[in-house]
């Protein structure tokens, strides 16, 4: 018989109303279905969706399409041009709606150290520019760019890539924000931090996270949700336990948007110095999406990620590839297998 797409949608309509009835009636069951109903369409149904599962539909091409469940947007623009490839990426997302007029945005890149960005360890600045000018274009003039580095002085840090003269040439704050007044905040919910020193500027202001598209010897990858690190006092508050204390973190602070410099990045570990040309600039209002893309950019499942995989059972975003819908560049296209430091699969076991 064959079946026309009013039938097929009529067909669907029910296998949907079945599966909600199952679901209702069985939620303490884990199972899984992959069924055929027609020549178009193919059903992937997920259950316990505590776990953060869902009903899948999946077309003849594997691309999936989820019910019941946020399908997070990430835009991958290659491109030669930074600051154009970042301000690309922030109008396919529509970045604007992420913020409220009047409101203070502060930018955080990655400052680890002072060594210049072309060395794959710290944000390129032509990324910070192109967010600044996006958000000027869209009306935001309330803007910090904020960093507290770990192994160097701020300042200097942002005098050798460039940070001082972007804010004096867009009129924008800078600060070090380990100098900053720190608060000290109860987590509410945290699993391995209970209580944390953070800088007053971060907890008053919407935070736009920029990282730097890095291998991490601990955390397999350091990118957005990693990088929020840096508003904290002392650093080494977040050892031990890394992992759950990043998504603790992240899950007080919540970045609104996540901007990866991708056009040098970082390989065999966090302050190797060795980089790797990707030219790629990945952005997307879900930092836990962002991550997972980051992380295939890389080679590196987000699967293997243990702070991206608990961000995503805590609800803080999608970790799972076939959440994601990717604009622009196809990650095929743009990926670059980074090498890493055998000492990064000790993570594998902090679990």
């Amino acid at each position: 018989m064959v079946m026309n797409i009013y039938d097929e949608l009529m067909l669907l309509r029910v296998y949907i109303v079945v599966c909600y009835i199952s679901l209702r009636a069985s939620t303490y069951l884990k199972w899984s279905i992959c069924r055929q109903i027609s020549t178009n369409i193919y059903i992937v149904s997920y259950f316990k969706l505590s776990e953060g599962e869902a009903i899948y539909l999946r077309n003849p091409r594997n691309i999936p399409c989820l019910i019941g469940m946020r399908v997070s947007e990430v835009a991958i623009i290659k491109s030669d041009d930074p600051i154009e490839a970042t301000i690309e990426a922030l109008e396919a997302i529509d970045a604007s709606k992420a913020f409220k007029l009047g409101e203070k945005i502060l930018i955080k890149p990655n400052y680890i150290d002072s060594s210049h960005p072309s060395l794959g360890v710290t944000t390129d600045a032509r990324i910070v520019e192109g967010i600044v000018r996006y958000l000027k274009n869209t009306g935001f003039n309330r803007i910090i760019i904020g960093e507290g580095s770990g192994f160097a002085d701020t300042m200097e840090a942002f005098r050798v890539a460039g940070i001082d003269k972007i804010a004096e040439r867009y009129g924008v704050d800078i600060i070090d924000l380990n100098m900053d007044e720190y608060v000290e905040v109860d987590v509410h919910g945290g699993k391995a931090l209970k209580k944390v020193r953070i800088a007053k500027t971060a907890l008053e202001s919407a935070i736009v996270s920029v990282p730097k598209l890095k291998v991490h010897r601990l955390a397999v990858v350091t990118l957005s949700l990693k990088n929020l690190m840096g508003v904290v006092s002392p650093k080494g508050a977040m050892h031990g336990r890394l992992n759950t204390k990043i998504v603790d973190l992240a899950m007080l602070l919540k970045p609104r948007l996540a901007v990866v410099d991708g056009i040098i990045g970082g390989e065999v570990h966090e302050t190797a110095h060795q980089p790797v040309k990707v030219g790629v600039v990945i952005a997307g209002l879900d930092p836990v999406a962002v991550d997972s893309v980051a992380s295939m950019v890389m080679g590196i499942d987000p699967m293997d990620v243990p702070h991206l995989r608990e961000a995503e059972n805590r609800g803080l975003g999608v970790c799972d590839p076939r959440s994601i819908r990717v604009i622009g560049a196809r990650i095929e296209d743009v990926k670059v297998k980074f090498k890493r430091s055998y000492i990064s699969f000790i993570s594998f076991f902090e679990r």
